[in-house]
């Protein structure tokens, strides 16, 4: 149970009302994460404005990497809402539970490529102190992306940075979203 309750479903404006009677069909329940986002209408449609932009089509992040990254960054703030469900979404997206398991240690594992752990380290390093990532993994980094993908990179670490904060500071619980996508 979040550290905020949700408000009663009719004072959600009518756009996260058919958002939060959607996820309650698909997935039995409603959406923590959204029920907060929820007081804050126009925050959270920014917020989503800028999922959507990050995880459009034509993102120059592999849909894969994509989550992956995601995962790291919502390990690091111990978000266990965010880790199911950017776990799951890994799973859609070809991953497998073996590099979600790995992901914690993807140093060690051979399951990543370079390109792969080029990313990760990125993200440890963002995460750790965004003022002092190394020159050599940024450097690192410039092998396998271009100037515009490190960018977008390092938006999408900084939203889900935002996200997983927002979510593991109000306690939202996870869904369960990876035992849905392992059937």
């Amino acid at each position: 149970m979040a550290r905020i309750p949700a408000k009663p479903l009719s004072k959600y404006p009518w756009y996260l009302r058919i958002l939060l009677k959607a996820q309650k069909k698909k997935y039995g329940d409603y959406s923590e994460p959204v029920l907060l986002w929820g007081r804050s209408p126009r925050a959270f449609l920014g917020f989503m404005w800028m999922q959507k932009a990050l995880n459009s089509k034509r993102a120059r992040i592999k849909p894969d990497l994509r989550s992956m990254i995601t995962i790291k960054v919502s390990q690091f703030n111990q978000c266990s809402f965010c880790i199911d469900m950017n776990s799951a979404q890994l799973l859609q997206r070809g991953g497998t539970q073996d590099k979600i398991d790995a992901i914690s240690h993807f140093r060690e594992s051979a399951l990543f490529s370079a390109q792969e752990k080029a990313a990760l380290e990125y993200v440890e390093a963002v995460m750790k102190n965004a003022h002092q990532v190394p020159d050599e993994v940024f450097q690192r980094l410039g092998t396998y992306f271009d100037e515009d993908a490190v960018v977008e990179m390092t938006a999408l670490i900084g939203l889900q940075n935002l996200s997983s904060q927002f979510n593991a500071a109000l306690d939202a619980a996870p869904m369960g979203f990876c035992q849905l996508f392992k059937k």
